[in-house]
C-alpha cells in the first residue's frame, strides 16, 4: 500500500524543511545514478553508516574489487569520520524504487509535522529521530561491515509522530492486491500496521546481517518520534488521547 495524500490534515504553513530535505535526497539520488557501480558502491561505503566502524572505532580502510576483470585496491574510508555517516546515510538511496518509496512517505506525511513543530523545530526532529534509527539499527547488527543506507529512519520519526497527532486523518491510499484501486484509510490503522508489519520482519531478520532491509532502524525510528512528540506535547501541557476521535481533524 502506497500513501497518496491526506487532505483531512490541513497545513498551515509551507514545509519548506521538508521540500528542502527532499531536494537534499533527489540531488544525491541523481548524483549516485551518474556514477557507476563501482563508484555508487564506494560512495556507500564512504558516506554510509557501518556498524563495526562506530563501535569499533575502526574504519573499513582498504577493499579489492575486481573491476572489468582487473583487481583494484581502494581506500573505503569515510573522508569525514565514522560518526559524520550517521547523518551522512540519511541522503543516500539503494535504488530508485527505494529513494521514491521514501520520498512519498516523506511528501505525504512530512508536512504536518513541520507545521506542527516549526520548522526549526522540526529539522531537529528529523535529524534526531534518524540518528536513534541508525543506532538502532547499529546495536543489532554490532558487527556488521555493510554500510545503512536510506532516509526511512526518519521518515519513520515522521511516521511516529503523525501518528499520534492526527491519528484519524484519513489518507488516500493506492491499494495494489488482485486489482489496483485507491481507497482512503485512516493513519491509525495503516501506520500502525506498517509498524507492526516492520517489528515482525525485523524478529525475523535477527540474525541474517544481509537482510537487505534495515528493519530495526524503522521500528527505532518510528518509537523515537512517537516517544518525542510525546514530550513535546506534555510540556506543552496538552494530551494525548489517539483513541478520542476529534470532530475537527487540524
Amino acid at each position: 500500500m502506497i500513501p497518496l495524500s491526506d487532505p483531512d490534515a490541513i497545513s498551515h504553513s509551507r514545509p519548506y524543511v521538508n521540500i528542502m530535505i527532499i531536494g537534499i535526497n533527489t540531488l544525491m539520488f541523481l548524483y549516485e545514478i551518474s556514477m557507476g557501480s563501482l563508484e555508487s558502491t564506494v560512495l556507500f561505503f564512504r558516506l554510509g553508516l557501518i556498524p563495526a566502524e562506530i563501535l569499533g572505532g575502526e574504519e573499513v580502510g582498504l577493499r579489492t574489487f575486481i573491476f572489468n576483470d582487473t583487481y583494484r585496491t581502494i581506500d573505503l574510508s569515510s573522508p569525514f569520520g565514522p560518526w559524520v555517516t550517521i547523518l551522512s546515510s540519511m541522503f543516500l538511496h539503494a535504488g530508485f524504487m527505494h529513494f521514491i518509496s521514501n520520498m512519498i512517505y516523506l511528501w505525504v506525511f512530512g508536512d504536518n509535522i513541520e507545521d506542527r513543530l516549526g520548522h526549526a523545530g522540526y529539522i531537529l526532529f528529523y535529524i534526531l529521530c534518524g540518528a536513534i534509527a541508525a543506532w538502532t539499527h547499529v546495536l543489532f547488527n554490532t558487527n556488521s561491515q555493510t554500510p545503512l543506507i536510506g532516509a526511512s529512519g526518519a521518515i519513520a520519526g515522521v511516521l511516529g509522530a503523525y501518528l499520534l497527532l492526527y491519528p484519524y486523518s484519513k489518507i488516500n491510499t493506492l491499494a495494489i492486491f488482485i486489482f489496483i484501486t485507491v481507497i482512503k484509510i485512516r493513519a491509525i490503522y495503516l501506520l500502525s500496521f506498517w509498524f507492526i508489519l516492520q517489528f515482525f520482519k525485523g524478529l525475523g531478520a535477527i540474525g541474517f546481517e544481509n537482510a537487505g532491509v534495515a528493519y530495526w532502524a524503522h521500528v527505532g525510528g518510528f518509537i523515537s518520534g512517537a516517544l518525542i512528540i510525546m514530550i513535546y506535547l506534555k510540556l506543552r501541557g496538552e494530551h494525548i488521547r489517539p483513541w478520542h476521535r476529534p470532530s475537527v481533524i487540524y
